[in-house]
């Protein structure tokens, strides 16, 4: 049967799974496979599985306990080798690169921050900032059927958000990035201008959150920061 991986550790890792179970209805029995460096929790893989929420939970479950005792390389979801046998064979082929990583998670978190800007915010500024926005924006409402204005106002404002949300996102990020070991930064979402996610000090985590929380009461309302942590380091894994 094919093996569900939740998460890379070092042997030494107490691994305390007592009271835990895996996906799977019903659910899975955990177990460990090791090599003299390295460990890995696992589980046989339930057939048909998806991401129900039973699911999940268990898996983040098993990171948490796991993350209670040490560092842990997480897994994400769904994540299955062929055998217990093969993962152990991959624990040992890789090492180098999992002891590496553990090393520089050790004794650290990942929080995640999404900022966005109120839309009408951004728009009142580029009206006042832009000349030539604000004339074709006075004519389109003084001819609401110039439709080669209309769109050209669309093009300058869509080009003018873009430039000043890839400078704001490079503006907050750089807040932040000197106050963790590591910064990853994905790419925007539909609302979000930033999506950054920080790799933190576990003793600093609380000088982080207020940092950021500062940040957003001196940007004011229009600004909406969401700090998501503490996670599993999934963008450092």
């Amino acid at each position: 049967m094919a093996t569900y991986v939740y998460a890379i550790t070092a042997a030494d890792h107490p691994l305390r799974l007592e009271g835990l179970a895996g996906v799977g209805d019903p659910p899975s029995e955990l177990r460990t496979v090791k090599t003299p460096e390295l460990g890995a929790v696992v589980s046989d893989t339930p057939p048909g599985l998806r991401a129900k929420r039973r699911d999940l939970v268990a898996h983040q479950g098993v990171l948490e306990r796991l993350m209670a005792d040490g560092a842990v390389l997480p897994m994400r979801f769904g994540l299955v080798g062929p055998d217990d046998g093969q993962v152990q064979d991959a624990l040992e082929r890789e090492k180098e690169k999992y002891t590496a990583r553990l090393a520089e998670i050790d004794g650290c978190l990942e929080y995640n921050l999404k900022v966005s800007r109120d839309e009408e915010g951004m728009l009142r500024e580029i009206l006042r900032d832009s000349t030539e926005a604000r004339e074709l924006s006075e004519y389109t409402r003084r001819n609401p059927g110039a439709q080669d204005r209309m769109m050209a106002l669309g093009e300058i404002v869509a080009r003018e958000v873009q430039a000043r949300q890839e400078a704001l996102g490079r503006d907050i990020a750089a807040v932040f990035s000197p106050l963790a070991e590591r910064t990853s930064e994905a790419e925007p979402t539909a609302k979000h201008f930033l999506n950054a996610s920080y790799l933190v000090k576990r003793d600093e985590a609380a000088a982080f959150s207020q940092a950021v929380h500062e940040e957003a009461e001196r940007r004011g309302d229009e600004y909406e920061f969401r700090l998501n942590g503490p996670l599993p380091p999934y963008s450092f894994a």
